[in-house]
């Protein structure tokens, strides 16, 4: 009996496990071993980009060049129309603090106080790009279009899932679980883009 051809090693460039969780998730059904960082002693990457496309880019090939393999990032965060575009590329540290969801969601509630449902337009958005440990190969996006609650609801996700009410419902993700956030969510979308790009780069690579 012959043998199945080895799995592709693909890196998660991210150190957010919920992250990790959902890539691996959207990239079940292709040929490849999806490792974490975990399994890796590197340190943090600073993500010194203006730009989502920038920090994913620099992250890639910052973690392809340190673990030697083909290594998949992403930056994403959630952009408040009457903000300017707030948080944005500093979505997760917007109350100053790394990966503080509760202040950062206590402070976009602040910011948008007073404010109707009409001047609540917000956006996730995501960009993904893959590299190898001699540069960029490739990168795709994704967003989803809605509006911020006026109150934490849901306990499903993480960030502001609990604060974003995407187009076309009435719940947020935090409430509507991660079947409907894995099918319509920045991430997948970026995601589902993405897996088209890397198979045809599988196969044209022979791997």
């Amino acid at each position: 009996m012959s043998k199945s051809p080895p799995k592709t090693r693909l890196v998660v460039g991210s150190k957010n496990p919920h992250k990790v969780d959902e890539i691996r998730r959207m990239l079940a059904e292709l040929s490849v071993e999806v490792l974490d960082l975990s399994a890796f002693d590197v340190g943090d990457i600073p993500e010194s980009g203006t730009t989502f496309e920038a920090n994913a880019v620099i992250k890639a090939e910052g973690f392809a060049r340190v673990t030697g393999l083909l290594t998949i990032s992403d930056d994403s965060g959630l952009e408040i129309d009457v903000l300017g575009g707030e948080p944005g590329v500093y979505s997760a540290r917007f109350a100053g603090r790394q990966g503080d969801d509760a202040a950062n969601n206590a402070l976009v509630l602040e910011r948008l106080k007073g404010l109707e449902d009409g001047e609540r337009a917000a956006r996730f958005r995501c960009v993904i790009a893959l590299a190898s440990p001699e540069g960029l190969i490739l990168t795709s996006q994704g967003h989803v279009e809605g509006r911020i609650a006026h109150e934490e609801r849901g306990d499903y996700g993480f960030g502001y899932d609990p604060l974003f009410i995407p187009e076309g419902f009435d719940q947020t993700f935090g409430e509507l679980g991660q079947e409907v956030k894995d099918s319509i969510s920045h991430r997948s979308r970026a995601l589902s883009a993405f897996r088209r790009a890397f198979e045809r780069y599988l196969s044209k690579s022979g791997r």
